[in-house]
């Protein structure tokens, strides 16, 4: 999708929310704290959105704005940081797109087992009117979504068994995030799923509370999963969508030029972190292979289709009918 396309839904949803008028003059330059939950290393895509961001921006206007970067869950872990953002006590995060559904039911959408066949089919899908009509409903939140980045597909990954058919699923202990769809996705293929939050789950496995969790490989890179886990099964269940946000509040006390760069920088940042996002994918997949993990393929992804259908039926209420027949629509 062309940055100006992406800059041009922007400014729309940005005046629709009256944030584009004209702010107070400031002296010195603003400030925006960013808060993201998983680590600062080079491969986290999250913090490559972010550091993105903070370059492009500051580039911009140079002097009028300083961001400030907050990983390792330093001002709070998805939830406390996008109820923040709500009120403004939190300026930014980058955010993990079933998170996000919890405030604004839509998102639900993008969560649904194996919709996406491709990262390119689901740019598309984000990048077009499903995704500005996603970014109109949040910003009524008082939440403001400068683009949609990349965490990779999901996989599984646990200490029990490989994962290559659906009933390899059955009775393993999962941590999910704390998301209806998540759940259900993983109850539906009769795993034991069990909600939590992402600063605990790192001692859960490494004592045997749960038996595993499913995340994008640069995020099992990075948070050094290889080194509690076994086997990695390429599941790609569901295509991790982060999102780069923006308190409302936030953004109205910037000057008007200053919010426009914002707008910008976060478009031109997004198709930055996709493209290294994606370059780096297959390269962390061998190196985890090499770092001890048990890496496999799964047989035949239809099997998990047919075993999922139902979770899409129970969601079309919360996610819309509309939205939801438009989007199976998108990706036929």
């Amino acid at each position: 999708m062309h940055i100006r396309t992406l800059f041009a839904g922007a400014l729309a949803i940005a005046a629709a929310a009256g944030l584009a008028g004209p702010a107070a003059a400031q002296d010195k330059a603003a400030t925006l704290r960013i808060g993201w939950t998983s680590t600062d290393s080079p491969q986290d895509p999250y913090g490559i959105g972010a550091k993105l961001f903070k370059q492009k921006v500051e580039a911009a206007v140079p002097g009028k704005i300083q961001v400030s970067l907050f990983p390792n869950r330093q001002i709070g872990d998805e939830k406390e940081l996008l109820e923040g953002m709500r009120f403004g006590t939190v300026d930014m995060g980058v955010i993990t797109n079933a998170v996000v559904a919890n405030l604004e039911t839509g998102f639900q959408v993008n969560d649904l087992p194996f919709l996406y066949a491709s990262e390119a089919q689901a740019h598309g899908v984000l990048d077009g009117p499903i995704g500005q009509e996603l970014k109109e409903r949040l910003a009524k939140k008082g939440v403001v979504a400068l683009g949609f980045m990349e965490g990779g597909f999901r996989s599984m990954l646990n200490n029990v068994r490989p994962v290559s058919r659906p009933e390899d699923v059955k009775g393993v202990k999962y941590r999910v995030m704390q998301n209806p769809v998540f759940i259900d996705m993983f109850s539906s293929l009769g795993g034991n799923a069990v909600p939590m939050a992402w600063g605990e789950v790192f001692t859960a496995v490494q004592q045997g509370a749960i038996d595993g969790l499913e995340l994008p490989v640069a995020v099992i890179d990075a948070a050094k999963y290889y080194e509690i886990t076994k086997y990695l099964s390429l599941t790609n269940h569901t295509y991790s969508m982060i999102a780069l946000l923006i308190s409302q509040r936030s953004l109205n006390k910037l000057p008007k030029d200053v919010q426009a760069a914002v707008l910008k920088a976060g478009a031109e940042a997004t198709i930055e972190q996709r493209r290294i996002a994606g370059e780096q994918a297959q390269k962390i997949i061998a190196d985890l292979g090499t770092k001890g993990m048990k890496v496999n393929r799964i047989a035949d992804p239809a099997q998990f289709r047919g075993s999922v259908k139902a979770v899409y039926e129970k969601f079309r209420p919360s996610i819309g009918s509309a939205l939801l027949d438009k989007t199976l629509a998108a990706v036929q």
